[in-house]
């Protein structure tokens, strides 16, 4: 099973980036699916998750009305658009799938099943 993020780089305040996760390995149509964060020195943080079907979304209250997470399910990945970045949305992004029933386990990085390496976002003010 793997996921592999991709879509990081560096961009100035007010700038956008869309992140991808391809998922490979196995099917993931029974999966949520999720995007977190850390920062240097800060613990790993929720930022958005959907269900494979993509008729449920959860954000993080920092990037709601900025960032959007999407899924393709014929090509196996998740998308995760942000806009209006702010140099504290700087981190090490990661993409995750857990095999849970419920969206709200989402906001805890320990209920993840599988994890993908990270991409590094930066952003410049």
């Amino acid at each position: 099973v793997q996921l592999q993020a991709s879509g990081g780089g560096l961009v100035q305040a007010g700038g956008s980036l869309r992140l991808s996760c391809a998922a490979s390995g196995r099917t993931f149509s029974n999966y949520l699916m999720g995007w977190f964060r850390q920062a240097p020195g800060k613990e790993r943080e929720f930022v958005a998750a959907i269900t494979w079907r993509g008729d449920s979304t959860l954000y993080a209250d920092s990037v709601k009305g900025r960032f959007t997470i999407s899924g393709d399910d014929a090509k196996n990945t998740v998308y995760l658009q942000m806009n209006s970045l702010k140099p504290d949305d700087t981190a090490v992004y990661y993409c995750a799938a857990n095999q849970a029933l419920f969206i709200a386990t989402m906001y805890q990085p320990r209920n993840m099943n599988y994890w993908g390496k990270g991409t590094q976002v930066t952003v410049s003010s």
